[in-house]
């Protein structure tokens, strides 16, 4: 976990084309995060995939009991324009998201979005998460509980994703799986245009709870 003012140093490294290692320490050298990044259409396999893939049986689960790989979510429209906020759990707009992020481009904001080689804006990929997950699929987890976000990919399959489009959002739930202190379930969201009906992009999310969150959880 990473709090505020607390400093970050991120890294890449290329060992092998197309994937590279990516990590990030706080400034006593504890670690934050672990990873990959590629550049498509060849992703490689990437940290999610080998995660997700090496997932054995959950075992007896009690607060995502409800939930089994497979499961769908109907689909939803959504979109990110430039100045409103983006629902309860992203309590912010693009404008204010650019305004603040560390290394901000032109094309990503209202402006100058117009001088992209598309003629528009384009969503920074630290908000396509925001768009794929602007309401939740609502999957049947009990509750109350705390939650937290344990993974993420962000997969561009026929980007860039825009400002002001509209996108068909499906989502399946591919994984349940839990540790000493969480239970978790995966879910990938594919990010289709709509009208044309492409496939634009993919997010999958592996979601956590805490088990003391829970007040029936067994001792």
């Amino acid at each position: 976990m990473v709090v505020e003012p607390e400093e970050v140093q991120a890294s890449l490294a290329v060992a092998s084309a197309p994937t590279a290692r990516i990590e990030a320490h706080k400034a006593d050298g504890t670690p934050v995060l672990t990873g990959t990044a590629s550049v498509g259409p060849g992703y490689g396999e990437t940290e999610l995939e080998r995660r997700l893939a090496s997932l054995g049986d959950p075992g007896e689960l009690f607060i995502v009991d409800r939930l089994e790989v497979g499961m769908h979510s109907e689909d939803e429209v959504v979109s990110v324009d430039h100045d409103t906020p983006n629902g309860n759990g992203y309590p912010f707009s693009l404008s204010q998201k650019v305004a603040k992020i560390t290394e901000s481009h032109p094309w990503y904001t209202k402006e100058r979005g117009d001088t992209s080689p598309w003629g528009r804006a384009i969503v920074p990929m630290e908000m396509i998460s925001v768009l794929a997950h602007k309401s939740g699929p609502n999957w049947p987890v009990r509750s109350p509980v705390l939650g937290l976000f344990l993974d993420m990919e962000v997969r561009l399959l026929a980007g860039p994703v825009f400002v002001g489009q509209e996108y068909s959002l499906t989502r399946e739930l591919v994984g349940l799986s839990q540790s000493r202190r969480t239970e978790s379930y995966w879910t990938r969201t594919s990010i289709s245009e709509v009208g044309s009906g492409v496939k634009v992009a993919e997010v999958l999310l592996h979601s956590g709870v805490f088990k003391e969150s829970y007040r029936d959880y067994p001792s």
